[in-house]
């Protein structure tokens, strides 16, 4: 094996992270509910169900997860099967009509031992969270996709260099937009 040549840059190693941010699913609207309390749908379920099969063959282990307390994204992250012994869960009534700076707020405090976090939210603060932090590097598809509709249960992957309290706009790649249908 030889060794570099003097003056050669030396690979250097990425302090990456991944952030997922999901909408939750389809909610029904049965007659006297307050926004706040509005159910999923069973269409929603489904595809919140299918959006965490997504999420488990194809993102990394999650450490962290953060799910507004709205009753439909609850319900859409029960219905994901994500919430493991080992993944910390965080329900916030903040993220609930949270504007993407809010939300921002809240990723930049996150622990920083933790790699991969989950957000569970609302529109319009998840897409436009997701249309801010995707910089260069982004997938141009998925970006077109993302930017055409974030329609319910759709999930953006991110990738984040450094920790999370540096995460701001355009600081992220967006790797994947997922529009999960049964």
């Amino acid at each position: 094996m030889s060794s570099p040549a003097a003056g050669a840059p030396q690979p250097q190693s990425r302090d990456v992270r991944t952030l997922v941010l999901l909408r939750h699913g389809k909610s029904a609207y049965p007659p006297g509910v307050s926004d706040h309390d509005r159910p999923l749908a069973p269409r929603g379920r489904r595809e919140a169900a299918l959006a965490g099969q997504w999420i488990m063959r194809n993102a990394p282990t999650l450490d962290y997860i953060l799910c507004s307390s709205a009753a439909r994204t609850r319900q859409t992250l029960e219905a994901t099967g994500l919430v493991t012994p080992t993944v910390l869960v965080d329900v916030s009534s903040s993220i609930y009509e949270a504007y993407p700076e809010e939300l921002l707020e809240l990723i930049t405090a996150a622990p920083q031992a933790d790699r991969t976090l989950l957000l569970v939210g609302h529109a319009p603060g998840v897409p436009g969270l997701a249309e801010a932090l995707a910089g260069p590097g982004s997938n141009t598809e998925a970006l077109q996709s993302m930017d055409a509709k974030f329609p319910t249960s759709a999930l953006a992957v991110l990738e984040v260099d450094g920790a999370w309290s540096d995460v701001g706009d355009g600081t992220g790649r967006l790797v994947d937009f997922v529009v999960p249908r049964a």
